[in-house]
């Protein structure tokens, strides 16, 4: 299933390969959020164009629209978004918990009420893995609960100990179909269906408290996951103490399994995570901060609506060689914010996930070569 194919000599920077029902995904690997389904102004052609190889869906939004009901009626999310590529299906317990008057949480699970129309639901550990395992996704995830920061120890300690409970539920459900499933396969001696190929991963919480991300760590090793990821990070927490609990945590987690790093994403966080071992990332930040004009460029950030830019012809990026550097200049795309033309919206998002693709592009060269330290260094003294 996952695969180490080189170490960097001087960091615990790894490159790897994960073996996904809908492919291969060489790590480290940026998943762009298609939280609905899509990857907001931007078509999958241009997202493999790119280089893209897993999008990131979330549950919890597809559940409530477009609905489980009509997903099936095509098939499955693949067939439904026409992406053949790997997809990680996120639980949706982030987005669930951050409704805060909105939810009530029990031994059994989550009642929420839609951001949408207010109806009422009710998510538990069984119903988020039957509803991913519906969905067809590659990796899925478990319900979880993520604290807010700062905490009290405990509070953490009785949300960790919740979200551990949850994940032995979440596991014996995964379990029990991939046995129906397999028994199922040996009768029809076909290919496995996507189902009983679905990975499935934990996530380690336990906020700022180093001995309760080891208990989370320790518990979910034995429960066997196929990878593993760290939630309840870049919630607020200073950036030193964010490195600090990722770079513990990360060292308690099994060589033979990715690891995955959730919602950490700057481009410098990417490479000091990527440095410490991590492997997977997912974050909005290229496709937001590109939607409202932010462009991630080779010499920091860019505001494109700023009047400095409404006669210049240059690339966004003289260093990119993206379709929007290659084919617009700096003025024109202003231009297009101006008339909050959704052109432009298109192009910065465009620019701003082959930015991301290719540094993590570049990042597992450099670990190749056993130079990961050396490019980190220069990448970080270039947009500074």
């Amino acid at each position: 299933m996952f695969k180490v194919i080189s170490k960097d000599k001087n960091t615990k920077a790894r490159t790897g390969k994960i073996q996904t029902a809908h492919g291969e995904v060489n790590t480290p690997c940026f998943m762009p959020c298609a939280t609905y389904g899509v990857v907001r102004t931007l078509s999958n052609e241009e997202l493999k164009n790119i280089g893209i190889e897993i999008i990131l869906s979330n549950t919890y939004h597809l559940y409530l629209r477009p609905g489980l009901g009509i997903i099936k009626t095509l098939g499955s999310l693949h067939n439904f978004m026409n992406w053949d590529r790997p997809i990680l299906t996120d639980s949706g317990g982030f987005q669930v918990f951050s409704l805060s008057s909105l939810r009530k949480i029990s031994e059994e699970g989550v009642e929420f009420q839609s951001h949408i129309d207010g109806s009422r639901h009710f998510f538990s550990p069984e119903d988020v893995i039957e509803i991913q395992q519906q969905l067809g996704s590659d990796i899925m995830m478990p319900l979880d609960e993520c604290v807010e920061y700062p905490s009290e120890r405990d509070r953490v300690k009785t949300s960790l100990e919740l979200t551990l409970r949850w994940a032995e539920r979440s596991k014996a459900v995964h379990s029990r179909q991939l046995t129906v499933d397999s028994q199922e396969e040996k009768v029809r001696t076909c290919e496995p269906s996507t189902v009983n190929r679905q990975l499935f991963f934990g996530i380690a919480q336990g906020s700022t408290y180093l001995d309760l991300r080891k208990e989370a760590v320790n518990r979910l090793l034995e429960m066997n996951f196929a990878g593993y990821a760290i939630g309840g990070l870049s919630v607020g927490e200073p950036e030193e103490l964010m490195f600090e609990i990722l770079g513990f945590t990360l060292d308690l987690l099994p060589d033979d399994k990715p690891r995955y790093v959730m919602g950490v994403g700057s481009p410098i966080d990417i490479l000091n995570a990527i440095s410490l071992g991590a492997d997977m990332f997912d974050c909005v930040m290229p496709t937001r901060n590109g939607r409202n004009g932010c462009a991630f460029t080779s010499e920091g950030k860019l505001t494109i609506r700023n009047t400095q830019y409404a006669e210049d012809k240059r690339p966004v990026d003289l260093n990119c060689n993206c379709f929007t550097c290659k084919n617009y200049s700096r003025a024109y795309i202003r231009h297009l914010f101006s008339l909050d033309e959704m052109l432009g919206l298109r192009l910065l998002s465009l620019h701003n996930l082959y930015f991301y693709n290719n540094i993590i592009r570049n990042a597992k060269k450099a670990i190749e070569k056993g130079r990961f330290e050396e490019f980190k260094r220069e990448f970080e003294a270039k947009i500074q």
